[in-house]
């Protein structure tokens, strides 16, 4: 009797250790679900600024394009003789306002859409890093509710290993860490 004593104390302290484990791993989970979607928010609203910024780069590129066009065309015509000279020169200088117009806003939209560029790649390597929480943490669970039905306390340890490398993971997307297996993120991504 004395034996089954000990059977079942195990047993209980087992199950008690993998309803702790799961509770804990649960919470964490919850969470760094909501850090990782408001970072997919995040990346979604980047994405679109770029996108955005990038029309607009192109729009200003196309519109330089036409007056570099135009104010090439003008200088041919002064060449053929018979134009109005007063009325040629304000068009050049038109056209000239506005390629370093277009010249200028090719710059500064290039740079922001390049800034959000990396503003997306940076929120990117943050969520890169919860789903990997995510993806060790879900494993530890089901590793840990294993272990109690299989009565196996070094299934238990396996669970811990994986919902420790989860927690880490969920920490060094909180702290913006620079810390992402590339292989990994290789691995899993797209």
């Amino acid at each position: 009797m004395d034996t089954d004593v000990k059977t079942e104390s195990s047993d209980k302290r087992l199950s008690n250790l993998v309803a702790v484990t799961v509770v804990i791993l649960s919470v964490f989970m919850a969470v760094t679900k909501i850090k990782d979607d408001n970072i997919n928010q995040a990346m979604q609203k980047a994405k679109a600024e770029s996108v955005d910024a990038w029309s607009e780069y192109q729009a200003a590129r196309v519109k330089l394009h036409v007056d570099e066009n135009g104010l090439a065309q003008l200088r041919l015509l002064e060449t053929a003789g018979n134009f109005d000279r007063a009325l040629a020169a304000k068009q050049a200088a038109e056209y000239e306002a506005d390629i370093k117009k277009y010249e200028g806003r090719s710059k500064e939209t290039r740079a922001k859409a390049e800034g959000l560029e990396k503003e997306y790649d940076r929120l990117n390597f943050r969520d890169d890093q919860f789903d990997m929480s995510d993806a060790f943490s879900s494993i530890a669970i089901a590793v840990a509710a294993v272990a109690a039905l299989a009565d196996s306390l070094w299934l238990l340890y396996v669970a811990w290993g994986s919902g420790a490398i989860g927690v880490l993971f969920g920490f060094a997307g909180f702290a913006g860490l620079n810390f992402r297996p590339e292989w990994l993120a290789q691995l899993l991504g797209t």
